[in-house]
């Protein structure tokens, strides 16, 4: 089979590699579409992110999707021909935490397409892979193996809007709206929240969150004091979500937010310097949100009934020939919200 293997920044080949051999209780995917996620353009553009650095080649990708070509002995819960989205958390079930029913901090995880480890867990951007079948959920009649692709990023946003907590009735900002914050927009909104106002500095992903039907979006770019007339009062919103990594945009909410107001940092960029009287002033709660494990089930059954609706996200789809052109256009953020690679 052809997998995408990374090297080095921007060393990014198409190599042939052998399938698994498949064992009991394991079924062999054919994968049919990954969507390119902001830690495979970080081992892309810089061989990592923070501590974690490429240390020998390894295949990218987790957000992917697929049509099951061969089932091990022992698995009935899919068979050949089955459309499944696969989640690429696999915890070892045993350790404290998974025995905490925390199983995304696990000790042992092994996570498609992770530097984090040596040797490196190798990830899911291949024509074909063999997964435990506990990992691979059926998706529902009429959902493209595209959107099926959306499970685990969505998967994310439901997990930090669990995080949140309670979020019916309440008024939400979102700080950054690629794919990550987009889809904590459809999370919040699906939990029940009253109100949504979205911020961003491109003007090309506000108009994608704007045609998914958030009434209020914020250029703060352009206007550094977008946020001002939230600040009335003490403050606005009864959540946070920080989806952009970026400590401006975390520091530079704290006064729309109401006092006792939940903040879930879900973007990761390096360390931050907060204004710890504010937090403390105003009893503001800094939750951090990390993967996700159960909330996978949830994200396909949301997909399937269309309860969320991801479909408005895709950008483009370029096949597996040209991941490095898809790569370059998902760098973009004037021209594209989510871009997946199609293999096969």
């Amino acid at each position: 089979m052809k997998a995408l293997v990374i090297h080095a920044p921007h060393d990014l080949r198409l190599e042939e590699r052998e399938v698994a051999p498949l064992r009991p209780g394991e079924v062999a995917v054919r994968i049919g579409a990954g969507g390119i996620c902001g830690s495979d353009l970080h081992y892309f553009h810089n061989g990592g992110f923070g501590a974690v650095r490429l240390k020998e080649p390894m295949i990218l990708g987790h957000e992917i999707a697929g049509t099951v070509e061969r089932v091990g002995a022992e698995v009935a819960s899919v068979k050949p021909g089955d459309r499944v989205a696969v989640s690429p958390s696999r915890p070892c079930g045993h350790c404290r935490y998974c025995l905490e029913g925390m199983a995304n901090h696990c000790l042992n995880m092994r996570f498609y397409g992770s530097a984090m480890p040596f040797p490196h867990i190798q990830g899911a951007f291949r024509e074909v892979l063999v997964c435990d079948a506990v990992q691979a959920h059926r998706v529902a009649e009429g959902v493209s193996l595209g959107e099926a692709a959306f499970c685990e990023p969505l998967a994310v946003c439901l997990h930090a809007a669990r995080r949140a907590g309670p979020l019916l009735g309440k008024r939400v900002l979102v700080t950054g709206c690629g794919p990550i914050g987009a889809l904590c927009i459809l999370a919040a909104r699906a939990a029940g929240a009253a109100e949504v106002v979205a911020t961003d500095v491109a003007e090309a992903t506000l108009a994608v969150v704007k045609g998914m039907g958030v009434a209020t979006t914020l250029n703060t770019a352009a206007d550094p004091e977008a946020l001002r007339p939230y600040e009335a009062d003490k403050g606005s919103f009864d959540v946070l979500f920080e989806a952009s990594g970026n400590m401006k945009a975390l520091t530079g909410a704290l006064a729309a937010l109401k006092p006792g107001a939940v903040i879930v940092q879900v973007g990761t960029g390096g360390d931050f310097t907060l204004p710890i009287s504010v937090l403390v002033a105003k009893e503001l709660e800094l939750r951090g949100t990390f993967r996700f494990h159960h909330e996978f089930a949830t994200a396909v059954a949301m997909i399937g009934e269309r309860r969320i609706d991801v479909r408005p996200l895709l950008t483009a789809t370029l096949p597996m020939e040209r991941a490095v052109e898809a790569f370059h256009l998902a760098s973009d953020r004037s021209k594209a919200m989510k871009v997946q690679i199609a293999f096969g």
